[in-house]
């Protein structure tokens, strides 16, 4: 008698004659119901207690796009972008003196980074624009000479003081960045005959970029809002004028709160600039790269039409 033996050992691709599907039935979560109550009803007891205060909601958007208001902003942008540039050129020149092996270079690197970071940027505004009280003149042989007061104007010292202080900040974020890289792709690099510089500039730098773009996107948006600092050297940025209009206009708090509204319009420009650019530096180190904000509202779109039950 011949017996037929079935060699397949996994599981058939049918279920058996007769038995029902199993119904995935998803998890209820109602914790996240009850936290997401809870936090409307807060963010509910805040706006209420607001809208009851003797505040003139009116005078914001009426002052909103004054012109004032506007060049206040336009100067803070500048000041933001400018000391920045100030800040990264200064904090990658420093990281790669610190990462030197010449003692010289790397202490002075040392000495900087310890003294910008260890005092207050507010006392460094401060002593760059009286800077006059030590240095009469500044004299710069052929090239310019003038008193220290007509040199050291508003804009300079602010430029000075934030611009130098966050190339400390920037020296240590690009440090991590650096050594972040592999030593193996400088030898290797150095073994096909490139030099330090060149290795640096198209080998490690560019791969320290995933590392040093998070942390400097942060920097940029502090950067934004320290600028308010800067009404103490008598620079009218975006605080100062929505001080100024608000002592003229007789509503100083709805100033306030109007600066309050143009800084976080500002930093959340900003931030989605940085989201996108630590998408485009992420390439080649993920296999997939994280998906945008609209593309995250379409899938949660489309998860909401799908049914809750289904074939397991």
């Amino acid at each position: 008698m011949t017996v037929d033996i079935d060699k397949t050992t996994g599981p058939s691709d049918t279920p058996p004659a007769g038995a029902e599907a199993i119904k995935a039935i998803p998890v209820r979560h109602y914790g996240r119901y009850v936290s997401a109550v809870v936090a409307l009803a807060l963010l509910g007891a805040i706006i209420y207690a607001f809208s009851q205060g003797d505040i003139n909601w009116d005078a914001i958007p009426n002052y909103f796009f004054d012109d004032r208001v506007l060049r206040g902003v336009g100067k803070t942008l500048l000041i933001t972008v400018v000391a920045m540039v100030i800040g990264i050129v200064g904090g990658i020149v420093l990281a790669v003196m610190r990462l030197s092996k010449n003692p010289v270079t790397s202490a002075i690197a040392w000495f900087y980074i310890w003294f910008f970071r260890g005092t207050p940027v507010l006392v460094q505004l401060v002593v760059w624009f009286n800077l006059g009280l030590v240095f009469d003149y500044i004299n710069l042989g052929p090239i310019y000479k003038d008193e220290w007061s007509q040199f050291m104007t508003p804009i300079l010292a602010v430029l000075l003081g934030l611009g130098l202080n966050e190339a400390a900040y920037m020296a240590e974020i690009c440090r991590a960045g650096l050594l972040s890289v592999d030593e193996g792709q400088t030898e290797a690099s150095h073994a096909l005959g490139m030099s330090h510089a060149k290795t640096l500039r198209r080998i490690v730098i560019p791969q320290a970029m995933r590392v040093i773009v998070p942390p400097t996107g942060n920097e940029v948006i502090n950067m934004l809002k320290t600028t308010s600092l800067v009404s103490v050297v008598q620079y009218s940025e975006l605080f100062r004028v929505a001080q100024d209009i608000g002592q003229t206009s007789g509503a100083p708090a709805e100033m306030l709160f109007l600066a309050a509204a143009w800084y976080l319009l500002l930093t959340s420009v900003f931030s989605v600039g940085q989201y996108y650019l630590e998408r485009y530096y992420a390439k080649g180190s993920t296999r997939q790269l994280p998906p945008t904000p609209w593309q995250k509202v379409k899938a949660n779109m489309l998860s909401l039409g799908r049914p809750k039950g289904g074939m397991a």
